[in-house]
């Protein structure tokens, strides 16, 4: 072969290499004795980056070595001191001299770094892998191992309130960004050996550590089972939020409601761990994901379960209310308005009339572009800085608004209207239900419009069957009101009190179905305990 042929087939050889991952070139590689050609291997892979550490050394002042570490994400105090100092000096108590080559890597791991996290490892992918993820790799001339030690340290944010979920009466504690510090978080509230975390990786480029976390002797394996091979089945470069494991692992992708629920509220997950659900974290995401999830959950918060039962079950049923006003609202009062006005009293009726008298377009239109203004004005909210946002939420609400019905664009009927629906969307604790019920209201306004209240009622019927098909992880969407469950059914429009729920919800089939001693509710009743009238310490009867 002639030079020019060879050099085109090597240049040709050399791109196909460098359209693949780097972990993907060197996969299946172990390093070699040669110091020299390890580093340079390394220096090839992942020399181009200024953030990028080769520190040559002595280890004992005899053998050649040189540490690899990314100057930013590791921590500069345990590289001085736990790794570099010690394999200088060597231990006091061993004659550091006299250490053959083939006994140097067990003495440097069980004796002389003083470090917990240390392990030999020889595939050059892994060593690359752990370089990446904030590790420390120590290559030692003559031996065929190098040696991996914990050194990662980032910068994060401390523990805060929960930014997306208003706490009023329970911890102040919300996840943040490091994985670590969030299972932290659930360790603190479940002391137990039940707990487990699984851990595994996702994502070819961004390597994101996923856990798992469920309750042993609790939580049903087939649920465990069913989480772990949906989320091993994901193939994609990069895992930046919990919410793309959500997309990929929900039971139905064009449903608009949601079927995996996420917080940031550690004594929620806690709360969900010890009924048999399962949560997923992702580490940088301050997000959790629990698993399997039921509509109920989206009108339920923390405190329905830390304030007594009759006032939070009188609290859950206003907020239900104004989850189907959130719903039903604007196309009832379309259907009502176009078709059936002799449904309302006279007197309103005239009312309404007279405010409609100058509005030129019909019930229906004027709904609409009313309800997409609320929405891009919503948008607008939530995207602009805060201290501006508060301002243009009242601005539009009331100068626009006002504005609207003075130029004889709406009627004041629709406004409140509006602002009634408005109102039922922010009483739902859940964003991501809110949401599916805001854009389901359009379809329904469309369907009043053109058909009336029979339009309505196709709309909901079909809303209906859609929960009623909807499976989260194989447990029924509208669980424990269909299919059908008695001891469940207490804590699902109102909440029972907490000693007559002895069970864990039946439609998660738990392996341990009960969370409450039988004899609770006879030990919750003080009524009977005449506690003034007992026997003084001198003998004497109180009075």
């Amino acid at each position: 072969m002639s030079f020019s042929k060879w050099q085109g087939s090597n240049r040709s050889r050399k791109g196909k290499s460098a359209d693949k991952p780097v972990t993907k070139q060197v996969e299946g590689r172990d390093i070699s004795e040669s110091l020299e050609e390890t580093t340079s291997s390394i220096k090839e892979l992942l020399g181009g980056s200024d953030d990028f550490i080769v520190h040559s050394f002595q280890i004992f002042g005899q053998h050649a070595a040189v540490l690899f570490y990314f100057t930013d994400i590791t921590d500069h105090a345990v590289i001085n001191n736990t790794i570099l100092k010690p394999l200088k000096y060597g231990p006091p108590h061993i004659d550091v001299e006299s250490i053959p080559l083939h006994a140097l890597r067990d003495t440097l791991l069980e004796d002389t770094l003083y470090h917990s996290e240390g392990f030999a490892e020889r595939n050059i992918s892994i060593l690359i892998d752990s370089l990446l993820r904030g590790q420390s790799v120590v290559v030692i001339d003559g031996l065929n191992e190098a040696i991996v030690i914990e050194t990662r340290k980032l910068a994060q944010r401390s523990i805060e309130q929960p930014a997306t979920e208003q706490v009023i009466r329970g911890a102040r504690e919300g996840f943040i960004e490091s994985l670590g510090t969030n299972i932290s978080l659930l360790r603190y509230r479940l002391q137990t050996p039940d707990f487990r975390v699984k851990s595994l990786q996702i994502g070819t480029k961004t390597k994101s550590k996923v856990a798992v976390c469920y309750m042993e002797g609790i939580t049903n394996p087939g649920i465990v089972k069913e989480v772990n091979k949906r989320l091993s089945s994901i193939d994609i470069d990069a895992v930046l939020d919990a919410g793309y494991l959500e997309q990929f692992i929900e039971d139905n992708h064009w449903s608009p409601f949601p079927q995996i629920q996420y917080t940031e509220r550690p004594d929620k997950v806690v709360a969900n761990l010890l009924e048999g659900r399962v949560a997923i974290m992702v580490d940088g995401s301050p997000m959790a994901l629990i698993a399997p999830t039921v509509f109920s959950q989206f009108y339920q918060t923390v405190e329905d379960y830390t304030e007594r039962y009759v006032l939070m079950s009188a609290i859950r049923m206003s907020r239900l209310v104004a989850l189907v006003f959130s719903l039903v609202f604007p196309s009832l009062y379309v259907a009502i308005i176009s078709f059936n006005p002799e449904l309302i009293p006279t007197e309103f009726a005239v009312a309404v009339a007279g405010g409609r008298a100058g509005v030129p377009f019909p019930a229906v239109i004027e709904v609409l572009v009313i309800e997409i203004s609320m929405e891009v004005l919503r948008e607008a909210t939530i995207r602009l800085p805060q201290q501006v946002g508060g301002a243009l939420s009242i601005v539009g609400v009331l100068v626009i608004g006002q504005a609207a019905v003075a130029a004889g664009f709406s009627s004041p009927i629709t406004v409140v209207i509006i602002a009634l629906t408005t109102i039922g969307s922010f009483a739902t604790p859940a964003y991501n239900a809110a949401l599916a019920l805001r854009i389901l209201r359009f379809p329904l306004i469309i369907l009043a419009g053109v058909f009336g209240l029979y339009g309505v009622m196709v709309g909901l019927i079909l809303i209906t069957n859609h929960l009623l098909s909807l499976k989260s992880f194989g447990v029924p969407y509208l669980s424990p009101f269909v299919p059908g469950n008695v001891q469940g059914m207490r804590d699902l429009l109102t909440r029972g009190p907490l000693w007559k729920m002895k069970n864990r919800p039946s439609f998660l089939h738990p392996q341990d179905t009960t969370r409450l001693g039988g004899d609770m509710i006879d030990q919750v009743d003080h009524a009977s305990n005449n506690i003034m009238s007992s026997t003084h310490p001198n003998g004497d009867k109180g009075h």
